[in-house]
């Protein structure tokens, strides 16, 4: 089992930052991607940013400039600094890695997909 556990999120005014951590535990030999991904009320789960563990990254085109992901590899833990916060960001914001729960797994590159419980950001003055 993969447990993670979201922090950081809060009520900001517009063009405000937050920062948001996500520590993954539980049976993990190695994560390959992890990263965050947001709900806003009537709307669909949409990707925020991804982070692989050799640093490569991937932004939403509403996030990107204003959003940084980063990730230590060594605490099992992936960030996400938002900057220049705006209303339309408010959402519940989940945290997603893919790992590999054993070296067996890892040879045979069978991941497991596993979420946080999410937490609320709102972008309010």
């Amino acid at each position: 089992q993969v447990q993670l556990v979201e922090s950081g999120g809060g009520l900001v005014q517009p063009g405000g930052s937050l920062r948001l951590s996500c520590v993954a535990s539980g049976t993990i030999f190695s994560i390959y991607t992890m990263g965050w991904y947001r709900q806003a009320p009537g709307k669909q789960r949409e990707l925020v940013a991804t982070i692989t563990s050799g640093g490569r990254t991937n932004y939403a085109d509403s996030v990107k400039g204003r959003f940084t992901i980063s990730r230590d590899n060594t605490k099992n833990t992936v960030y996400l600094q938002m900057n220049s916060l705006k209303p339309e960001d408010t959402a519940v914001y989940y945290c997603n890695a893919e790992v590999w729960p054993s070296y067996s797994d890892y040879r045979k590159n069978t991941l497991t997909d596993a979420w946080g419980q999410g937490t609320l950001v709102t972008v309010s003055s």
